[in-house]
């Protein structure tokens, strides 16, 4: 049985989507500015940011303004994923269950042994 696996589309101060994956007890997650991609050629940036909570993983609604998160958060797209490849920290190839995306995809962090920028794209089959 797969991990959880989700993807939050959250109009805040600016819309993006939040990668939600299931690893260690929490979800690990990240913020992709634009539009997940069903495409191998379409790289997408991904911003790591804090943790949440597993409950979390498919909320939808209202954030209140003044609050970290203000906007409205709908369900882009959930499911689970199996683990492909790991190197902690650096890479992981995922292989995604959910209802939109389907299939293997990459988090590759960039520069290497940097900051909170990732990679989240397709890979080629």
């Amino acid at each position: 049985m797969g991990r959880i696996y989700s993807i939050q589309e959250h109009d805040a101060t600016r819309k993006h989507w939040d990668l939600r994956l299931e690893m260690g007890g929490v979800l690990k997650s990240w913020a992709i500015p634009k539009e997940p991609s069903k495409d191998p050629m379409v790289k997408r940036l991904a911003i790591q940011v804090d943790n949440h909570d597993k409950d979390y993983a498919f909320f939808e609604g209202e954030i209140p303004g003044g609050r970290y998160g203000a906007g409205t958060v709908k369900l882009y797209d959930r499911g689970t994923y199996e683990m492909v490849d790991e190197k902690p920290g650096r890479k992981y190839v995922i292989d995604i269950k959910g209802s939109k995306l389907k299939g293997k995809f990459v988090l590759l962090r960039f520069p290497k042994g940097g900051g909170k920028e990732w990679l989240f794209f397709k890979k080629k089959e």
